[in-house]
């Protein structure tokens, strides 16, 4: 009965906190296309400044990813709309994105796999499995990167705002459900919550 509590909390958590991440996204599309992009900018603020709070309620700590990301919003969503150019908010999730991709990409060089403290307390992997999978995000940041210029350059604004919800957001689910073979064949334990009946 508590494990199939303890189970459902979680899913509940899981759906919250997509629901925070995705929600900003979802108002800066809408705002975007109602008021503009300037407009849209600044809801996106204001939107991504509500959610953080409540991921700190709902993890009981700071989550290091969303948070870097806000600093990002809040600062160059800043500057678009002072500015009055939006090129700067375009901007932000190739630099945020390369910034991970970086940051992990050095923690491989030396042989500190930075996902481990990031997420140990979800994952108990073996040195090998942290090493693949941190490998696998590295890149992984590279492409959408990559991706987010593609849109910006070369599509009007509001084909770009899809993209972020369309095309990014459902490529990291993809891409973290396809990890799952490895965080299961590299588990470090007998508590394999990826094998049946364990």
């Amino acid at each position: 009965m508590s494990t199939e509590k303890t189970g459902e909390e979680g899913g509940a958590r899981k759906l919250y906190a997509t629901a925070l991440e995705l929600g900003p996204l979802v108002l800066f599309f809408i705002a975007n296309g109602r008021w503009g992009i300037y407009w849209g900018t600044g809801i996106f603020i204001v939107a991504t400044a509500i959610a953080l709070p409540c991921y700190r309620l709902l993890e009981k700590r700071w989550p290091i990813m969303p948070l870097v990301g806000g600093f990002f919003v809040l600062v160059f969503g800043g500057l678009t709309i002072w500015l009055q150019d939006d090129t700067f908010i375009k901007l932000k999730p190739t630099i945020v994105n390369c910034l991970f991709g970086v940051i992990l990409g050095a923690g491989l060089l030396f042989k500190k796999p930075l996902l481990k403290p990031l997420f140990g307390a979800a994952f108990k992997l073996t040195g090998e499995g942290w090493r693949l999978l941190t490998m696998r995000w590295t890149l992984f940041f590279f492409v959408l990167a990559a991706v987010n210029e593609v849109m910006w350059r070369n599509f009007p604004t509001d084909t770009w705002i899809a993209s972020k919800m369309f095309l990014s957001f459902p490529l990291t689910l993809v891409f973290a459900f396809l990890q799952i073979p490895l965080l299961k064949r590299h588990w470090d334990g007998d508590d394999n919550p990826f094998v049946r009946g364990s």
